[in-house]
């Protein structure tokens, strides 16, 4: 992949947007990899939760909403709670979805959810599934 970095992207309006709805200063990451590290489902991750974070603050909207790793996350705050700059992850990845959810992208067709799925999975899936999928 290649990225093109310019002052446009790093200080653009997707930068700002995530920062103001997340509250979050994305410069105060300086890539440890410790959110990573301790995230129990990174190994599921198409990119892992730092750098998430990098391709945001290069302005790469289009990388980052179109991951699977804003979906996956499952804001258990473990990465919260080894950042060593206090950077709350879970409140970047809840940003991002509701920019896609502002889209009008929908990535949970829920009719196409097999019954017996439906019958064996915890409520607490429906709570998070609808708690991602609404803005």
């Amino acid at each position: 992949m290649r990225i093109r970095i310019s002052r446009k992207n790093v200080r653009g309006e997707f930068v700002k947007k995530v920062e103001e709805l997340s509250g979050q200063k994305l410069l105060s990451c300086y890539q440890c990899g410790k959110c990573t590290a301790g995230c129990p489902l990174s190994f599921a991750m198409d990119i892992p939760p730092n750098q998430v974070v990098r391709l945001v603050q290069l302005g790469q909207e289009d990388e980052v909403l179109r991951c699977k790793t804003i979906w996956l996350c499952a804001s258990c705050l473990m990465c919260s709670s080894r950042c060593p700059r206090g950077v709350e992850l879970p409140k970047i990845m809840e940003a991002l979805r509701a920019l896609v959810l502002r889209r009008g992208i929908d990535v949970t067709d829920i009719p196409k959810i097999p019954a017996d799925v439906l019958a064996r999975a915890p409520q607490q899936a429906f709570v998070s599934n609808y708690r991602k999928h609404t803005s």
